[in-house]
Formats: structure tokens, C-alpha cells, sequence
């Protein structure tokens, strides 16, 4: 008996919802034809499907993500490090309340159960109208620094499949890994793990346009934002795996109606109003991104770490602020638009001599960094722009004081920063001597609005 299954796959819109209504007329349409055709359909998203950037994202917390990603009735999902590390504990917790599809992942667990969240399953198996047996496995990067901060245990990839592939055997004839992992760690679980048949993957952007077959496995991917949709087929003879080909649809390149620019647009106005609805603050004055200015927005952010933070000093870049404030009532639309940024706040403690040397490293970078496009960790403006100091000063000699006092080499100091000072490679002194606390329970824009609300009553 002769078995062909169609797997139709999506990875890393991160809310580029520009692109949902073509990729949801794409995959509904193709799955009726293939099974109209004959063939066993599968649906997949292997995570990322939300980020906070998109206003109906932040406004719902994902929720509105999952409600979209329901009218196509995926067969099973993972989940991406937006998932899992730009939402709250809780907020994750019940991101998947209304889902109508199973959420696989089988390397994460509770850290205060140390159990896999009620909202997840290791894994799954599918059977087809055919009597194929299909073990579905998802898993997300195991960022081990980052998650436990957020109550989640990640488990390293090897251990999590030495223990469930064991439990799939003589269940399942094939089995697919849902793999928000990257494509390097793909290719080195297809040459080690031969019980992998499939593998679809996400996390790295990487676009495998027909597929690459490696070991055992044939991995996929579909790039980045919703540009391509994947296609995988499959032929199975009688229990066996006889044919396998991968393929990617590039969706601007799919037919649209007038509809889909009202959806669009309508998506950015219902987050943005709900957003709207949420009043913060009420500024006396206007605050500027010119660090000239009287009133300098850059002075807000810095005041808002160090309250975060209970740090001595802190440091902010101007290109977190991507525009003015002006005088009046301030929304959570208004500091959505302003610091869009998934990046969370980080207390560094480093003795003076080692403080003395993160302050030379930002003077000699300074004009590196200013116009510098940096690009991932969490960073969504256009330039890095100036390091600008709070309780800091370097003096034009290079002596450098702390609230005005000369920096003692031997005194121990703490700093407020973001975690993603800690990742980029332009000041190593603070991953290599300090001693770092990162939060991830709020990002920037959340405690900048914690601080105004508090210093500008409404």
C-alpha cells in the first residue's frame, strides 16, 4: 500500500502579519486539492510566529497570533525564543488557552514542576487515513542563560532525543522534527540520529529552497517573515519511506484580493487602539532624542535602569529612542512605537578597575558604534547612535568619575545595562570580568513606562 503525505509548513513570521492573508489562502486551498488529490496533508509551524514589534501582537500578549494561526488548523506547532523568551512566565503559560492544535516540545520543562508545561506534549503521533504513523518532535533552542530566568529549564538536544526517540520506537514508521534550532544543529542531528526522517527548520532564517538531504534525514526550512511557504512530499510503500522532496512557494509571488489590504491594515489598527486605550503618563514638557536638548528622553531611560536595576551607574545607547515625546498624555501605543525593542534590563557588578576599562572600551568604540546598523539580540532601531552615561563621566585626560568622585580602582560598583551589552562583541569587559543579573520578566519599554508612571502621574 502506497501512502503520499504532503506536509505544508511555515516558520519565523514574527508577526510580519503583512503576509498572513495570502500564506492562510495558500495553505487552506492547497490542503483541500492535495487531499482532493489523494494525499495525507500535514500542517506545521516551527515557531516564531509572534513578536512583540507588531502593535496587536504586544496589545494581546500573542493571543491574537494564535487566534489567526486557528483558521488553519495546524496539525501540531513548536515554539521559537520569541515564545519562549519574549513572553512572561505567565504570559506564556496561557498564550495557547484557545489554540486548536497541539503544541509540541519536548525540551523544556517547568523549573517549579519539573514537568513539561500543561500547555505542551513531548510529542505526537499521527496516524494517516492510510494507516502511517507519523511520531511528530518539536524542540527550541536551549538557551540555558536566558530561560531559566524566565522559570523554564531548557534540556540539551542530545539528552531530550536519547530519551524520547526510545519511546517512539516500534510506534511510529517515520518521524518529523519540528526543529526551532538552527540550521548547523539540524545538520548535525540528520548525521547522528537516523530515526530523524524529517527535519523542518527555523530559528536561523535559512531559506532551503528544495531541501537538503543529509544522513537519513531530509531537512527544510522556509526563510525568514513569511516570505516562502514549504512543501514537503512523501511516499510511503508499505511501511517504508520511499520518496521524500522538499520544496518552497514564494508567497508575494501568490495571487492577492482587494480584502487582504483592509486584514492588513486592520491588524495594525485594532493593536494599535487597544494599545491607545492604556494611558501611562503625563508629560509636562517635550523630551527629544537630541542629547542637546534641554529635556532629553535619553535622561528618562537612564533614570528609569537605575531604578530597575538599584545600580549606581547605567548606560544607555540614543538609538534605543526612536523618536520624540512630546508634552501630554503618553500611551503604551506611543512607548510601543518609541522603544520597540526586545531587549530586558541587565545589573552588571564590576570592581573600579574593571568599570575604569568598560568606560575606555565605549570611548574608543564611540564613533564605531554611532552610526552602527546592529542588527539581532533584540535591537529593532536603524543605528546603535551615542553611549550616553548616567552617574559616569569620563574627563578629557581619561581620569573617570562615579557621582562625581574620582573612580576607585579597587571599590566595587554596579552598573544598569541591557543583556544585549552582555552578547554583542563591542564591550567584552562586561562578560569577561563582570558579574551579571539579567531580568527577563519585563523589557526595556515596560520598565521605561513603570518609571514614567510613577515620575508623571496621569
Amino acid at each position: 500500500m502506497r501512502d503520499k503525505i504532503s506536509i505544508l509548513h511555515t516558520n519565523d513570521l514574527h508577526s510580519h502579519l503583512e503576509r498572513w492573508p495570502k500564506i492562510r489562502r495558500y495553505l487552506l486551498t492547497r490542503k483541500r486539492q492535495l487531499r482532493r488529490d489523494g494525499y495525507s496533508v500535514l500542517t506545521f509551524d516551527i515557531g516564531d510566529f509572534l513578536d512583540r514589534q507588531h502593535p496587536l501582537t504586544e496589545a494581546t500578549m500573542g493571543q491574537a497570533n494564535v487566534a489567526l494561526m486557528n483558521e488553519v488548523g495546524y496539525d501540531a506547532v513548536t515554539i521559537g525564543n520569541n515564545e519562549g523568551l519574549g513572553l512572561a512566565h505567565d504570559d506564556l503559560n496561557h498564550l495557547y488557552d484557545q489554540a486548536n492544535f497541539p503544541v509540541v516540545l519536548g525540551n523544556i520543562t517547568d523549573k517549579t514542576t519539573g514537568k513539561i508545561p500543561d500547555w505542551a506534549v513531548a510529542y505526537k503521533i499521527i496516524t494517516t487515513p492510510q494507516g502511517t504513523r507519523i511520531g511528530v518532535l518539536g524542540f527550541t533552542a536551549p538557551f540555558i542563560l536566558t530561560l531559566p530566568l524566565l522559570n523554564w529549564m531548557p534540556e540539551e538536544i542530545d539528552s531530550a532525543l536519547q530519551r524520547i526517540l526510545p519511546e517512539l520506537a516500534g510506534k511510529t514508521d517515520i518521524n518529523i522534527l519540528l526543529s526551532h534550532l538552527g540550521l548547523p544543529t539540524d545538520r548535525y542531528l540528520a548525521e547522528h540520529y537516523p530515526e530523524l526522517h524529517v527535519i523542518i527548520g527555523a530559528h536561523t532564517h535559512h531559506l532551503l529552497e528544495h531541501g537538503e538531504k543529509r544522513g537519513n534525514s531530509l531537512i527544510a526550512a522556509a526563510g525568514r517573515y513569511g516570505d516562502h511557504i514549504g512543501r514537503i512530499e512523501l511516499e510511503i510503500e508499505d511501511g517504508k519511506l520511499v520518496h521524500m522532496q522538499a520544496r518552497t512557494v514564494v508567497t508575494d509571488d501568490l495571487p492577492a484580493v482587494h480584502e487582504d489590504e483592509i486584514e492588513i491594515a486592520g491588524y495594525q489598527t485594532s493593536g494599535e487602539q487597544q494599545l491607545a486605550k492604556r494611558v501611562i503618563a503625563d508629560l509636562p514638557t517635550a523630551y527629544t532624542t537630541d542629547i542637546r536638548g534641554e529635556h532629553r528622553l535619553i535622561d528618562l531611560g537612564l533614570a528609569a535602569l537605575m531604578q530597575r536595576t538599584h545600580t549606581d551607574v547605567a548606560m544607555l545607547s540614543t538609538g534605543l529612542f526612536l523618536h520624540d515625546l512630546p508634552a501630554g498624555l503618553v500611551t503604551a501605543k506611543d512607548l510601543h512605537a518609541l522603544l520597540p525593542h526586545a531587549v530586558h534590563p541587565m545589573r552588571s557588578t564590576l570592581v573600579g578597575r574593571d568599570l575604569w576599562r568598560l568606560a575606555h572600551e565605549i570611548e574608543k568604540n564611540r564613533n564605531f558604534l554611532r552610526p552602527n546598523r546592529l542588527k539581532g539580540m533584540g535591537f529593532r532601531g536603524e543605528a546603535w547612535g551615542e553611549v550616553v552615561w548616567a552617574g559616569l563621566t569620563v574627563l578629557a585626560n581619561g581620569d573617570v568619575l562615579v557621582k562625581g568622585q574620582p573612580l576607585d580602582m579597587t571599590a566595587t560598583y554596579t552598573i544598569g545595562g541591557l543583556d544585549h551589552y552582555m552578547f554583542i562583541p563591542y564591550f567584552p569587559t562586561l562578560e569577561i570580568a563582570g558579574q551579571n543579573v539579567m531580568s527577563y520578566d519585563t523589557v526595556i519599554r515596560e520598565d521605561f513606562a513603570a518609571y514614567l508612571a510613577d515620575t508623571f502621574t496621569p
